[in-house]
């Protein structure tokens, strides 16, 4: 890309690198696009909890926190919608368990829109890519990147088990959301600039 001044002043050619750029715009739209997925996930996530898995709205936000903190939030907030109070509520870890599952969101969204960006999928292309990545996210989730984590934050077998604990079902619903969420986003963005 040239940018030039007018006239009397001098031209000053300033050399871009457009595959790196348009790769870097890539990866920050999947940060973000990450970051809106993860809500979608945790919505599912949050209503499938109150709902048929009779667990508690916010337990899902504490069952992330306890990575890093005690479950005995999580242990509560399911204690409490066993006894009918489905709607626990404890500020910090939910607060805790919400900017982590937004962070990962975003982790994984870098990576889906780099693929994105090198291959340049659009429409239809980038929404079953979606799909089919939010199989591969829970895969690595479910049998190495729970595991992983729960060994590096000692943090038990709520995280290690976590996709046992939510049901297999679920938590693959909830990954598939989360891909299909992100296709959706890159194919309206792509859809918008032609």
């Amino acid at each position: 890309m040239a940018t030039s001044q007018s006239a009397g002043r001098a031209n000053i050619t300033v050399g871009r690198d457009e595959p790196t750029d348009s790769l870097l715009r890539s990866a920050l739209l999947g940060a973000g696009f990450g970051v809106i997925a993860s809500l979608v996930m945790a919505a599912y996530a949050m209503m499938a909890s109150l709902t048929y898995q009779g667990t508690g709205f916010f337990t899902p936000l504490y069952h992330i926190a306890s990575l890093i903190v005690s479950p005995e939030t999580l242990q509560t907030s399911m204690q409490q919608a066993m006894g009918g109070s489905s709607f626990y509520f404890s500020l910090a870890p939910a607060l805790l368990g919400a900017a982590i599952h937004m962070m990962i969101g975003a982790m994984y969204g870098v990576m889906f829109g780099l693929v994105v960006g090198k291959l340049h999928w659009r429409g239809a292309t980038v929404v079953v890519a979606g799909a089919v990545y939010g199989v591969m996210v829970f895969a690595l989730s479910s049998w190495i990147a729970l595991p992983i984590a729960s060994s590096i934050f000692s943090s038990g077998d709520q995280i290690k088990n976590m996709a046992q604990m939510v049901g297999y079902g679920t938590f693959l619903v909830e990954h598939v959301l989360f891909g299909l969420s992100l296709g959706l986003l890159f194919a309206a963005r792509a859809r918008s600039r032609d």
